[in-house]
């Protein structure tokens, strides 16, 4: 049984995401994409926590869970300790209000047929924030001006402003109704590398000054080694293990993250040598295997792995779902 923590921010207990698959003439169901299969994750105030891992495994459909942008099939969502999982549309609404979204790209996440005065003041228009519509238009121009955005510009259209300014747009956006936590979901990783130092340092500022707590979804472990404070690595809808990053990259406990960090491209020919890569491709998350579900493409397979679900091992430091993390003698 999963115990609450009492200074959790967020905190998500099984959370599971199923998508039927609907076949044949009828199109009934015939299964179940397992998105999210039983996820156990808990963010502290003030944190960036990093959930990594390969493309496909289910890290997006985690980030809008929590935002009930696609329905839990089942497990909880806690906030403030406070449970909003089951919430109706109308109550979980204040909370929406500090769980905001930056999207992995800003064009779509932009109306174009909106002016940016008119995107970014969204929020405040929907919650009623600021007395009316010059107050507004003052708070969107403080706003830009925080992001570095030129306030005369907010009459214009997103597609008249760069990649990044468009991000820079969305980060805005965001910050208009004073949210207490930022689901960031690939956020740079549609922009150049440089551009991408630009944003990761413009968060970095937000967080110091308006003490934000961050999720940052993302398959780019180098930003994960810049930015994030804890890691959270998923692979085929489930956590295999959680760790602060400097102990993610200097001594990983899963194989699968260990192979996610040989991924790393490197100039270093003795790291190259030494890499341990993942066997083959990810299975379907509609089939996932039996037992551990990495242990087709893992080179440390033990017997028990194909036949048995691997207990999460809570280390000194984090936690790991794989056999090889018990006490020597247990495995």
């Amino acid at each position: 049984m999963t115990v609450l923590s009492a200074d959790a921010l967020l905190q998500l207990v099984q959370l599971r995401v199923y998508f039927p698959v609907r076949k044949g003439a009828l199109k009934r169901v015939r299964g179940y994409v397992r998105a999210v299969d039983g996820v156990d994750l808990t963010i502290f105030a003030g944190e960036t926590l990093a959930l990594v891992g390969e493309s496909g495994c289910g890290k997006t459909t985690v980030g809008r869970a929590i935002l009930r942008l696609v329905p839990p099939t089942g497990g909880r969502v806690y906030f403030r300790g406070g449970e909003v999982s089951a919430l109706t549309a109308d109550a979980f609404r204040p909370y929406r209000r500090q769980i905001q979204l930056v999207m992995q790209d800003p064009g779509s996440a932009l109306d174009p047929r909106l002016t940016v005065r008119e995107c970014i003041a969204e929020g405040l228009d929907a919650f009623a924030i600021g007395g009316g519509y010059e107050e507004r238009t003052e708070r969107v121009a403080a706003l830009m001006r925080k992001v570095s955005l030129d306030p005369a510009s907010m009459w214009r259209y997103p597609h008249e402003f760069s990649g990044g300014q468009r991000q820079r747009i969305c980060i805005a956006r965001a910050l208009a109704v004073d949210p207490t936590l930022l689901i960031c979901d690939e956020a740079t990783s549609a922009l150049d590398v440089s551009i991408q130092a630009q944003i990761l340092n413009l968060l970095s500022d937000l967080q110091a000054e308006r003490k934000l707590t961050y999720m940052f979804i993302t398959h780019d472990l180098g930003v994960v080694r810049y930015f994030a404070t804890r890691v959270a690595v998923m692979y085929l809808g489930r956590i295999v293990e959680v760790a602060p990053t400097e102990r993610i990259f200097r001594a990983p406990r899963h194989p699968y993250t260990r192979a996610l960090i040989a991924s790393i491209p490197s100039l270093d020919p003795a790291r190259r040598s030494a890499k341990t890569m993942a066997l083959g491709d990810a299975p379907s998350p509609e089939r996932p295997p039996p037992g551990c579900h990495f242990h087709p493409r893992c080179e440390q397979r033990l017997a028990r792995c194909s036949r048995e679900e691997p207990p999460v091992v809570t280390l000194r430091d984090g936690l790991s779902r794989c056999f090889l993390s018990l006490p020597e003698g247990d495995a």
